[in-house]
């Protein structure tokens, strides 16, 4: 039997560093709009639900043709966990087999990448995932250093072992599994047969601030107007003898 596939966009009306950040326009559309279209476009999705703890986003969930819910205030505050929000979501709408929260603050991410690791998901059989990006660059935790050594010669950053670090763009969870774990353990967000997918630089462009804002606002109107980069060197490069 095919699994039924919900997408959830959360969303709740406060936020700490950038106010209000999903109903910020974003090349004159709210920051919300862009998860909600790309879930859409995936044409993958059984339902598509808009979880919010404030009804104002009704109107949002009404205007762009989705399903909405109301979730309970508790769930809505800076101090509620992303596994209380799950495990409500699971107990508001029971029907589904598989849950991917589609982040509204990665709205670089496209419709094509979404059904990729939806479908990646599936055919590897996975309880829970959780997108993210390599950065190939020095790292350190605790002032102690991950993937180089300081007692050797400096190395390249292109030697290095890359640094994954979890992007959120998208979550998925098999239902069972999820609350199975949230049952017995309380928490839930990494259970069972766990994956990472690496997503592009784009999608892992989290809005948080006034200054992720600006950076997808440009990035979105040089897509939007058909800019297409080409590289090119200064004059100079001509004289050169590359590679001798």
């Amino acid at each position: 039997m095919k699994p039924k596939i919900y997408a959830m966009i959360p969303a709740r009306i406060g936020s700490q560093r950038l106010k209000m950040k999903n109903l910020a326009l974003l090349n004159n559309k709210p920051l919300i709009y862009y998860a909600l279209n790309a879930a859409k476009k995936t044409k993958i999705f059984d339902k598509i639900i808009l979880n919010s703890d404030h009804k104002i986003f009704k109107k949002i969930a009404k205007r762009y043709k989705v399903d909405f819910y109301l979730r309970p205030k508790k769930f809505g505050t800076s101090k509620s966990k992303s596994d209380e929000v799950v495990y409500d979501f699971f107990q508001k709408f029971p029907k589904q087999d598989i849950l991917v929260w589609v982040n509204p603050i990665a709205p670089l991410q496209k419709y094509e990448e979404i059904r990729k690791v939806v479908n990646y998901f599936k055919r590897k059989k996975i309880d829970s995932l959780i997108t993210t990006s390599y950065n190939q660059v020095h790292s350190i935790y605790k002032k102690k250093p991950i993937n180089f050594s300081l007692k050797k010669k400096f190395d390249k950053t292109q030697d290095l072992e890359p640094v994954e670090n979890f992007a959120y763009s998208l979550m998925i969870w098999k239902k069972k599994v999820f609350v199975n774990q949230f049952l017995s353990k309380k928490y839930a967000i990494i259970c069972g047969k766990f994956k990472t997918y690496p997503v592009n630089k784009e999608s892992a462009l989290l809005i948080k601030n006034f200054t992720d804002l600006k950076i997808a606002e440009a990035i979105i109107k040089s897509q939007t107007n058909k800019f297409i980069f080409k590289l090119e060197y200064d004059k100079i490069f001509k004289s050169i003898n590359y590679g001798s």
